[in-house]
């Protein structure tokens, strides 16, 4: 990778985040990672997400990054008044609480537009405007909700995806709305309310399941028991207990793949002559390679489809990750400090944003932040004085 500084075209811009847990701040780090000023404000025992355990112990390291932090305190009143005045500084602002939760403070958009009718707000909620908006979401609500859960486990098991799908995406399309509002105001000086929603992502995920039943009257099958469209399209348990994936998704690649793994025979066989022949076959041909690959090894197979050029996955575990010499080589990961917890200051390797701008990655400015670490320098920013700064930590107005 070239020493070349990436781009940052939200450079100049202010986002003012009222967001926890995973869908407002994805939102939030995708902005600031295009170069927008991000403030995460927090409440003053901090964000939620700053002491989870388990598989709650990545997120705020991961989707905070590249922000500043300040600690208000939204039900003082003082705390409010300093919370808008911040909010009204911005050109966008990021919320992800219950609707109608930050009209009581002053900071929902009819309130900050009137005062600043070019500001970008958006509010990430767990459903869109309707019969459903006052429900509590979760990604695993919306999952089991929005067809996700069916179409992931087994028949009759229902199994949510393994990563917070809908939060990130859910965030990301929040950014895209904003990003849009944004272009739109340099058109018409004025700014928008935007809004971004897990069940609404998440049926957007499904969409292509939805109409491959309005156009083939078949419903989906979940997708452990789903009717292929490849003939060979699996995973296969190998050698020491081994698993890889591997794939034939054409006539030319299953040509290719009898040849590499020797199966002149298959080839030959009328019954898999077409993709579509295999399909209706798959019966008995899965068995069938199943049988004939149980003795040969996940690496041979991966370097022989490797040089063949046909689809492979050798089947690893997140942590794997860090050892993958492509996003090593690419500069997929990179430092940050963590800021909580027993290891607080140790350096760890996060993920970045899966794109490049004129050939650089978008990498990390500045490390997750400490709770409050920016709240002096925020508040001298927008006019409070240092006496006036004092006199609100005094009163636990602000962190």
């Amino acid at each position: 990778m070239s020493d070349k500084r990436a781009p940052q075209p939200l450079a100049g811009l202010r986002v003012v985040e009222f967001t926890h847990m995973v869908m407002g701040p994805t939102c939030g780090m995708v902005l600031a990672d295009l170069g927008a000023e991000v403030i995460k404000v927090e409440p003053l025992d901090g964000d939620n997400t700053r002491r989870l355990l388990g598989a709650g112990a990545g997120f705020f390291p991961m989707f905070n990054r590249n922000k500043l932090s300040i600690g208000i305190d939204l039900k003082s009143p003082d705390g409010a008044a300093v919370a808008r005045r911040l909010a009204l500084s911005a050109d966008v602002v990021a919320e992800n609480f219950k609707p109608g939760a930050l009209a009581k403070y002053g900071l929902d958009h009819a309130s900050l537009s009137r005062d600043n009718e070019r500001l970008i707000y958006v509010s990430l909620k767990g459903f869109l405007p309707g019969p459903y908006e006052h429900r509590t979401a979760l990604d695993e609500v919306v999952q089991m909700m929005g067809g996700l859960a069916y179409m992931t486990g087994r028949p009759g098991d229902p199994l949510r995806a393994g990563t917070s799908v809908n939060d990130i995406m859910g965030g990301m399309f929040g950014a895209i709305a904003a990003m849009g509002a944004l272009i739109q105001r340099g058109i018409t000086g004025k700014g928008m309310q935007v809004q971004s929603a897990l069940f609404e992502n998440n049926v957007f995920l499904v969409g292509q399941h939805m109409l491959q039943y309005a156009i083939t009257g078949q419903a989906a099958a979940p997708m452990p028991d789903r009717i292929s469209a490849w003939g060979v399209y699996d995973v296969f348990s190998v050698r020491d207990g081994e698993q890889i994936f591997l794939a034939a998704v054409s006539d030319a690649q299953w040509a290719v793949f009898c040849d590499v793994l020797g199966l002149a025979d298959l080839h030959a066989d009328p019954a898999y002559r077409t993709n579509n022949d295999r399909v209706r076959a798959r019966a008995t041909l899965i068995p069938l390679l199943r049988q004939r690959l149980a003795e040969r090894s996940a690496a041979e197979l991966a370097a022989n489809f490797e040089r063949a050029g046909l689809p492979f996955a050798p089947i690893r575990r997140p942590e794997d990750l860090y050892d993958d010499p492509h996003l090593l080589a690419t500069g997929n990961l990179a430092d940050v400090v963590l800021p909580d917890g027993d290891k607080a200051g140790q350096t760890v390797k996060t993920t970045l944003l899966p794109f490049t701008m004129d050939g650089e990655r978008l990498g990390v400015r500045l490390d997750p932040p400490h709770f409050g670490a920016h709240t002096d320098a925020l508040l001298s920013g927008v006019g409070y004085t240092p006496d006036e700064i004092s006199r609100l930590r005094a009163q636990r107005a602000v962190a």
